[in-house]
């Protein structure tokens, strides 16, 4: 497909009414609680939110309350104003109003000669817009829950009552998305992966640092092996690297400068600084630099699936979505400029493949650019970045990718393809990574010895294939609602004796799945056919095996498959040919 250019959704109509929704919010709040103090409102990728400080703690069951206030706000369609204040004249007037200290905290910080406010009726607030022109082109919105959240994002600072809402542009739009919440509830990963014994979390172990089962494990290294597979046949070699590092490592590299306060340090006895691995790449990148290579022996291509750490906030923490334990898939390429596209193209086909496996055909691309009115943001000469982020548009054109591009929205040190799925419920994510470095062979002197005995600068590639492991499974478990296909279920069969009399039978059936590599439990619990098969199908094992008196003298095997309806009877000796 040819590129596409889509609306920024910060230019659209939606946007506005979201922006306005949120402004309704927080009227209905200062409606709800006269004393309520009020910090922040803005839209977001699906609707909006305000954060409020409340006189008292508000629940869910206060939503209602709420939405009809802003209701009738909305009935009013009220005209929407702009205006420009000066900054003395608008710190004035916030002061006027009460007690608004996060109000007036922003406006004081805010560099502007004049700051802009917009008023609904008797309500005006600080803000940069846009909003609609009336209250009532707010058609259709719904608020959704409650959470908390730190003031600036700082646990230092207060912490206050976030209220989510969202709004569309129909009572029809609104019904579908409320609809998908719903589905996606009873999908949600932090439910369905303790409840198919996969994952875990430990107030002992620490938030945000998961704890994987034996069945989890099976998943992980299921995946792991496929996409190990994949790179074997395009070259790559295994290394494996600690988890610590020197603070020096990260200072060489730019990462300790750019990323300081999100990384966990470890001071030794004799007053060293370590760090706990935020990243790979400083560590590969002094694999590659153990000898003097001749661009004959490039590409080198090292393949490493391990943890990383990320010092990141209890209150941003969200099951295996965002966690402080991450496994990279990681990857790092060696290469000469030459090289570039072709070790591109390679990465290209492993991510299609393995996401073609695991249900996710329909991949689209962005291309994340450095942001060019931001230059110190990022390491290294605008020259290079222009030339590498050629590079990638060239690549997308010759995939006939449909892709965008996105400024600000590259790796410190270079431009980047984000590979975006669509899972089963409509939801987009970003997942699979390509990252084009010039940067870091710079910082670290990384050379080869050219055609012409020059020494001559490597190019540098970062590859996640799952990226996050973690938040790649997360993704997965309520794409399939953890109805995992047959090739990646933790249990592929459950054996289940009728009674203890037909164990011995049962057994027998469990080698005969072993010899051919079947993944399986045999469950001769005391309890009830019945009740046993209810939980194997909880716990969504695609087939049920049972086995009795019938069974046992025809030397077969009842099946119950997840996916059909009827019960079949299989010969032992056949048994293996329903796997295939």
């Amino acid at each position: 497909m040819a590129k596409t250019t889509q609306p920024q959704y910060e230019e659209s109509n939606l946007y506005r009414i979201r922006h306005t929704a949120a402004h309704l919010l927080a009227m209905a709040a200062l409606e709800f609680d006269p004393k309520v103090k009020l910090a922040i409102g803005p839209p977001i990728e699906n609707g909006f939110y305000y954060d409020f400080e409340f006189s008292q703690p508000i629940s869910e069951t206060d939503l209602p309350n709420l939405e009809r206030s802003m209701a009738r706000i909305i009935a009013k369609d009220l005209p929407i104003e702009h205006s420009l204040v000066e900054h003395k004249t608008a710190l004035r007037q916030i002061a006027a109003r009460g007690d608004q200290p996060f109000k007036q905290e922003l406006a004081e910080n805010l560099p502007d000669a004049k700051l802009s406010f917009y008023k609904i009726g008797d309500f005006d607030d600080l803000c940069k817009g846009p909003h609609v022109k009336s209250t009532g082109e707010v058609k259709a919105f719904k608020l959704l829950s409650l959470a908390g959240a730190y003031w600036h994002g700082d646990e230092k600072q207060p912490m206050l009552t976030r209220v989510y809402g969202t709004a569309f542009a129909s009572q029809k739009e609104l019904d579908t998305y409320l609809a998908q919440l719903a589905e996606a509830k009873k999908r949600d990963h932090k439910k369905l992966g303790p409840q198919l014994d996969l994952f875990l979390f430990s107030d002992l172990v620490g938030a945000g640092l998961p704890l994987w089962t034996p069945k989890g494990n099976v998943l992980r290294q299921l995946l792991d092996d496929y996409v190990w597979s994949l790179r074997a046949k395009k070259g790559y070699q295994k290394v494996e690297i600690p988890h610590i590092a020197k603070s020096d490592l990260y200072k060489k590299s730019g990462h300790w400068e750019k990323f300081k306060d999100d990384l966990m340090t470890i001071e030794t006895r004799e007053g060293h600084t370590f760090v706990l691995k935020p990243m790979n790449c400083p560590h590969h990148t002094q694999i590659f630099a153990r000898k003097q290579w001749s661009y004959r022996e490039l590409p080198q291509r090292y393949a490493n699936t391990t943890m990383v750490y990320r010092d990141e906030q209890t209150g941003e923490l969200a099951g295996l979505s965002r966690v402080r334990s991450i496994t990279q898939d990681d990857a790092h390429v060696f290469c000469r400029a030459d090289q570039v596209k072709a070790e591109l193209l390679a990465v290209w086909e492993i991510i299609e493949t393995l996401y073609a496996k695991v249900g996710f055909e329909d991949l689209s691309v962005r291309l994340s650019f450095r942001d060019p009115k931001t230059p110190e943001k990022y390491l290294g000469d605008g020259r290079v970045w222009q030339k590498a982020e050629a590079e990638l548009t060239e690549l997308a054109k010759q995939r006939n990718a449909n892709y965008t591009t996105a400024e600000g929205e590259a790796a410190f040190y270079g431009p980047k393809i984000d590979f975006m799925a669509r899972d089963s419920l409509g939801r987009q994510w970003q997942l699979a990574t390509i990252q084009l470095d010039m940067n870091l062979p710079e910082r670290f002197d990384l050379n080869f010895t050219n055609s012409d005995g020059q020494e001559e600068k490597v190019v540098m590639i970062h590859a996640a294939i799952m990226g996050s492991v973690e938040r790649f499974l997360s993704v997965l478990i309520e794409h399939y609602a953890g109805d995992f296909p047959l090739w990646l279920a933790p249990v592929q069969a459950k054996i289940l004796p009728i009674s203890e009399k037909f164990i011995g039978y049962a057994e027998q059936v469990a080698e005969a799945l072993k010899a051919v590599g079947i993944r399986y439990e045999l469950d001769d619990a005391s309890e009830t056919l019945g009740k046993r098969i209810r939980t194997a199908e909880a716990q969504k094992v695609p087939f049920i095996l049972v086995v009795g008196e019938k069974e046992v003298g025809d030397k077969t095997v009842s099946v119950r498959s997840r996916h059909q309806a009827e019960q079949k009877v299989v010969k032992l000796s056949a048994l293996a040919k329903i796997f295939e």
